[in-house]
């Protein structure tokens, strides 16, 4: 398993918002050191596939990058359907939550987690 850290910008990129709300669930977790936000994608939903955004530790063809100080883990694969994404963190009272700004989505459903190409 390669150890090198991706130090050329990201494939996604963070807003404020969601970087405030990411450290914090990482805090509130007690990780360790050895987690990382996963970045990625998964078939299903109502469009086709689904991004996956949760703190997990480093596996076989992850690619490592540090954004905004995050540590970020995402399958080299992924990064075809993702890069150029932005993600951020909507705490208002209409909507609370992490949404995705996909480029790369020819469609997206009302959920707003579920997209296709």
């Amino acid at each position: 398993m390669s150890t090198a850290v991706e130090t050329a910008p990201g494939p996604v990129t963070f807003t404020i918002g969601a970087v405030k709300e990411l450290l914090k669930l990482k805090d509130q977790q007690e990780l360790g050191d050895d987690f990382g936000l996963r970045v990625g994608v998964e078939g299903g939903g109502c469009s086709g596939m689904t991004y996956v955004l949760g703190f997990d530790q480093k596996k076989d063809g992850d690619q490592e990058y540090i954004i905004d100080g995050i540590k970020v883990y995402m399958h080299k694969a992924h990064g075809l359907y993702l890069v150029g994404m932005q993600i951020d963190f909507q705490d208002g009272l209409n909507a609370r939550g992490f949404t995705f700004n996909n480029p790369n989505a020819a469609s997206t459903c009302g959920c707003g987690t579920s997209f296709a190409v």
